[in-house]
């Protein structure tokens, strides 16, 4: 007897499959004529792992509007006004704020955060807050920290030192931001010392990289480079990296292969990106988002962050994954079935080896965790933004939404419609 048993749902691989649950783990896939405990009926909906963000910023969250808006839509007005709402706002208002979006991601089946925490702040508000998130969600959603020192390792003369605080605290990753630095020497040297600090703990490395439209910020080339020196492969991620959409292609053909032997991943933010980026072109106007499709043929792992949401850089947002790999999508014009349905790869299982997640994924032995969406294939799911269904976190059933129909009153026609469509 099972727990939980998922009957007849579509993996993303469409087999169509039961799933038993036993406790915290996901104990049997196939066809089971077995008793439960709780039985969902799956029949022609899409079954598929947790959806997985590995770039946010969770600190920032909800503030949207405090103590003003950002008025240029840049990202160093943005910096900004995250440096004097951060002075006024407590530890208890980013906790809460926190706490809140969760709930937002576990109602959508996100089940897995990698949040970057500001750690120029000698009170280290923002680490103790989020360790603090970390610990009361920590039973539906895994939460992973990074060390972030928003201002610049070496721009801000405290930074280095509240950096390696917070990973003291337990923190569990290395951030950076070299692009941010007074100088591009400087930059670099902050990749150098940045990834020197994981080597020495055995820690992971995820670095906002390069996020400008100034075609010379190369320290993804840097970034590279010491996780090559340091054995780091397989262990760094370098974020945004907008610059290599105004880079000289001849470099990028140098580029991308050294990336890819380095054992580096990487993250656009699709939203973001498209909304920061290019703001100081007339016309054309950049997009600013980094070469996906080039870097995936050439073996690199690419996922899709959210970033932001309601927060100095960014107005708008849900928690919803599929609505970053739906923008995703449109800006690398990936409109492929191949690359559709790799589209919703990278916000699942991509997202997961990014993140290093152990026990993820629709296997036996894996973690309980899953979400019933209503779609019957990846590619439709992100048409429709579908809704989740059902969502299982470690074993227990945390969220249930209504199916997207809509009730009509037209003569002739019928008496409800789910945009659902099969061809």
């Amino acid at each position: 007897m099972f727990d939980i048993l998922v009957k007849g749902g579509t993996l993303p691989d469409g087999r169509v499959a039961d799933i038993g649950i036993e406790k915290d783990r996901i104990k049997a896939i196939g066809q089971l004529d077995a008793e439960a405990g709780e039985v969902i009926d799956a029949a022609g909906d899409l079954v598929a792992p947790p959806f997985v963000d590995p770039h946010f910023h969770l600190d920032a969250t909800l503030s949207y509007g405090q103590p003003r808006i950002n008025a240029s839509g840049t990202l160093l007005e943005g910096i900004g006004l995250w440096s004097e709402l951060k002075e006024v706002m407590t530890e208890e208002q980013m906790v809460e704020r926190a706490l809140t979006y969760c709930d937002w991601a576990a109602s959508m089946g996100l089940l897995a955060i990698r949040s970057h925490v500001d750690t120029c702040d000698d009170t280290l508000k923002g680490a103790r807050a989020m360790l603090e998130v970390r610990e009361q969600v920590k039973d539906y959603i895994d939460l992973q920290l990074v060390a972030f020192p928003q201002d610049g390792l070496y721009r801000d003369p405290t930074a280095r030192e509240n950096t390696l605080r917070a990973l003291d605290m337990g923190v569990d990753v290395v951030g950076g931001i070299p692009h941010f630095e007074r100088t591009m020497a400087d930059g670099a040297a902050s990749v150098r010392e940045l990834c020197e600090i994981a080597a020495a703990r055995g820690l992971r490395v995820d670095m906002h990289c390069d996020e400008t439209d100034d075609p010379m910020s190369r320290h993804i080339e840097t970034l590279a480079y010491e996780t090559q020196r340091l054995g780091l492969s397989g262990r760094v991620n370098g974020s945004h990296l907008t610059s290599m959409h105004s880079m000289d292609n001849y470099y990028v053909s140098k580029l991308l292969p050294l990336i890819a032997e380095a054992g580096v991943s990487a993250v656009p933010n699709p939203l973001i990106n498209i909304m920061i980026q290019g703001r100081h072109d007339t016309f054309p106007k950049r997009r600013g988002m980094t070469r996906v499709k080039e870097m995936q043929a050439h073996g690199i792992t690419v996922g899709w962050g959210q970033d932001c949401v309601l927060d100095p850089w960014y107005p708008l947002g849900t928690a919803d994954m599929l609505d970053v790999a739906f923008m995703g999508l449109h800006i690398a014009q990936m409109s492929s079935p191949e690359e559709m349905a790799r589209c919703f790869r990278m916000v699942t299982e991509d997202n997961a080896q990014i993140m290093g997640l152990e026990n993820y994924g629709l296997h036996e032995g894996a973690d309980a965790s899953l979400v019933v969406l209503d779609a019957a294939t990846p590619t439709e799911a992100l048409r429709l933004r579908a809704a989740r269904i059902c969502v299982i976190a470690k074993g227990r059933v945390i969220a249930r939404t209504p199916r997207m129909d809509a009730q009509l009153s037209l003569p002739g026609r019928p008496a409800s419609t789910h945009r659902r469509h099969r061809t």
